[in-house]
């Protein structure tokens, strides 16, 4: 199976680089081999790719930068996507697209199904609504994949954040009231790759899916819970995101039902702390 992958350094282009097993090729793309900024340059990447399955595993995350940036954030995750998208369909050619959480608004507690009326709170989330419709209204064959709270060894991240932090502090705030499920990199990718595989034999079901590590945690508990497997001595205070402005609101309910991707390919919601021991012995010197 050859996969024509746009990303490279990110944290799950990464990981489908390290964990593509034998008898699979993938083909990724640097920023300087296909620029997202550039829709038109995508498309024709894909034009005249040998692939059986396309993957779009880059984006812009900057997440509170996008409320400055919103129109270049929307050709990144919006705008490129679908182009990428029409000329997957063109050849057809299944096409997987990892979007995001920040769709929803986030209220109450029941979790968020594939199917649920989005309301992003802020550009990010508006830019890669965009995308996901972009990507359906395409007509090939497609999953959207939508996820949360990506950790792993490499690149920014909540895990590597509180790593650093406990060096040099022994206590910290963090918010509380905002749940949702972590997610490793290394799952998506195994999730992505399972997803093309699917495709490649003809199984599946193009759609809307979402994917997230269990079980669902507070932001808090998460990080208790980093400390605790790394061996860090740090008190985490509990507190409300009222207390730790940021440029962009995010959802406090990012709890996803997962099921319909199971059902759909046989992909189950992976325990996050399994994952996380993973990552931190990864990190350890």
């Amino acid at each position: 199976m050859r996969i024509l992958m746009f990303g490279a350094t990110g944290q799950v282009a990464r990981e489908v680089l390290r964990r593509a097993g034998p008898g699979v090729q993938v083909h990724s793309l640097s920023r300087a081999e296909a620029d997202l900024e550039d829709p038109a340059a995508c498309a024709a990447a894909i034009a005249g790719a040998e692939a059986d399955v396309v993957l779009n595993a880059a984006a812009y995350t900057a997440v509170d930068r996008a409320e400055e940036e919103e129109a270049r954030a929307t050709v990144i995750n919006g705008e490129a996507p679908a182009a990428m998208a029409r000329a997957a369909a063109a050849r057809g050619l299944p096409f997987i697209h990892i979007s995001t959480d920040y769709v929803f608004a986030g209220g109450g507690t029941a979790p968020w199904q594939p199917d649920a009326a989005t309301g992003p709170l802020g550009a990010y989330g508006r830019s890669k609504r965009v995308g996901e419709r972009g990507v359906t209204a395409a007509g090939g064959v497609h999953a959207i994949l939508r996820t949360s709270w990506v950790f792993s060894a490499h690149g920014g991240n909540f895990v590597k954040t509180m790593l650093r932090l406990s060096e040099t502090r022994d206590a910290l705030n963090v918010v509380a009231d905002q749940i949702g499920g972590p997610t490793a990199a290394a799952d998506i990718a195994d999730a992505c790759l399972a997803i093309a595989a699917a495709f490649r034999t003809g199984g599946g079901q193009s759609g809307i899916y979402h994917f997230s590590g269990a079980p669902d945690v507070s932001w808090a508990d998460f990080a208790r819970e980093i400390f605790a497997r790394a061996g860090r001595a740090v008190t985490v205070t509990d507190i409300p995101a009222s207390q730790y402005p940021t440029p962009a609101a995010r959802p406090s309910n990012s709890r996803m039902d997962c099921s319909s991707l199971e059902t759909a390919f046989g992909i189950p919601r992976p325990d996050w702390r399994h994952s996380l021991a993973d990552v931190l012995k990864e990190l350890s010197p």
